[in-house]
């Protein structure tokens, strides 16, 4: 099978989501100026650098309600997010945070999920995640979107500060297995490490 991606495909679902796979999920949680808080899953995510370490999150598309998605925003505002690892344990919180939710909402609350707090940055973890990246924003790079209402934004940001559960550290490596990090396959599909 070859098509021009311009020209669309003859599959019932488009396969660009399941090629590319699997991909880890940044669980992103932020504040914003007026202290609302905001927990949303990306699964276009990674590391990007070591030194300094940095990762990025993508958006595609806007808020439900208009204007850029509440992470985006929220970053962008007052600087600072959480990348908070998302695992199969709390694969079902993960999915109620992706809620398209007005902006006073508060997904750790709709989610049941706990606040704690971080060390560097304002935005809380997710007290249930054994893993946490406290992040500084760098810069937003806008990338090209074939709808003409539509968008892609990629946020960077510097890890200053890495939170990881004792119980994950084995003989002094981190412990993959015992965090079973959940990654995005294609669709509604998912993975995790066994």
């Amino acid at each position: 099978m070859f098509y021009r991606t311009q020209d669309g495909h003859s599959l019932p679902r488009d396969p660009f989501n399941a090629i590319v796979v699997p991909r880890p999920i940044g669980w992103i949680s932020s504040i914003d100026r007026n202290g609302i808080v905001n927990l949303a899953p990306y699964s276009f995510f990674n590391a990007v650098a070591y030194s300094p370490p940095q990762v990025m999150f993508a958006a595609t598309g806007s808020h439900s309600q208009g204007g850029k998605k509440d992470s985006i925003k929220n970053v962008e505002e007052t600087g600072e997010f959480v990348v908070n690892l998302a695992t199969w344990d709390l694969r079902e919180q993960m999915n109620a945070s992706a809620v398209p939710a007005p902006s006073e909402i508060n997904e750790f609350t709709y989610c049941g999920l706990t606040e704690s707090p971080s060390k560097i940055v304002t935005p809380p973890r997710v007290a249930e995640s054994p893993v946490h990246l406290e992040c500084i924003y760098t810069q937003t790079v806008n990338l090209p979107a074939s709808d003409e209402d539509g968008s892609n934004t990629v946020v960077f940001g510097e890890v200053v500060g890495i939170h990881i559960a004792d119980r994950a550290i084995k003989d002094g490596y981190l412990d993959t297995v015992e965090l079973k990090p959940i990654g995005r396959l294609g669709y509604l599909d998912y993975t995790t490490v066994t």
